[in-house]
């Protein structure tokens, strides 16, 4: 009973904190609870925490050039999505700061696909700016509304799914109760970390963040598991 009143008190905090704006001391603040809460709740987390240290999530509002990133490096190692987005960067060096979505579009076709964007991908970057530009897709909102609504509205754009929309609000907007059940690194530390026979599924997943307690710092809980896959544990 007393924990249930205790995690009740604590997703009641969490859920009301989240409806406003957190200034960084505050949001410091809160992914020190997330730690606490964590730690308290999961034993292989708090293993890992310990090894890893604090949490290292923090908001930004680079919107438009998270997007174009996500899209850049989708199905890529971490190297090669790196070298491929800093060509693109450079097409647009004169301009002193990350293109504008009107730039993007003005770009020719076989210059983006020079720096080895894939036919694809230059398609899916144009519809993003396109999108952004003839305002689609909201940028300068995007940071205020549901995580629920952000998907809806990222998933308008062409090459950009479910997977791409939870990186955006986990690593840009540093939401801290997003589970990424899809994605691949996620599942392998997962599978390692709780000594499982078969690679998990979605749904498991779903069930073994429900029975250790990670809401409401689900994202906080995904973070530590992806740096736990550079870890000897």
């Amino acid at each position: 009973m007393k924990e249930y009143l205790e995690q009740s008190i604590i997703v009641k905090t969490a859920k009301n904190i989240m409806k406003k704006k957190l200034t960084g001391d505050e949001f410091q603040s809160e992914l020190k609870r997330a730690v606490k809460h964590l730690s308290y709740y999961d034993g292989t987390l708090k293993q890992i925490i310990k090894k890893v240290g604090f949490c290292r999530l923090k908001p930004h509002k680079k919107y438009f050039e998270t997007l174009v990133d996500a899209i850049v490096s989708q199905q890529l190692s971490l190297r090669a999505a790196d070298t491929i987005f800093g060509r693109f960067k450079l097409l647009f060096k004169d301009n002193g700061s990350f293109p504008s979505p009107e730039q993007i579009i003005a770009m020719d076709d076989i210059k983006l696909r020079g720096c080895g964007l894939s036919n694809a991908k230059v398609k899916y970057v144009k519809d993003l700016s396109i999108k952004a530009a003839d305002g689609t897709i909201k940028l300068n909102k995007l940071g205020v509304l549901p995580d629920e609504e952000i998907i809806s509205e990222l998933i308008q754009v062409k090459g950009i799914g479910v997977w791409t929309a939870h990186m955006f609000l986990i690593f840009c907007l540093a939401r801290l109760n997003v589970l990424p059940a899809g994605d691949l690194g996620f599942k392998n530390a997962v599978k390692k970390n709780y000594k499982l026979k078969k690679f998990p599924s979605e749904a498991r997943i779903e069930e073994i963040s429900k029975k250790f307690s990670w809401r409401p710092y689900r994202s906080v809980a995904a973070w530590y598991h992806w740096q736990s896959l550079s870890l000897k544990i």
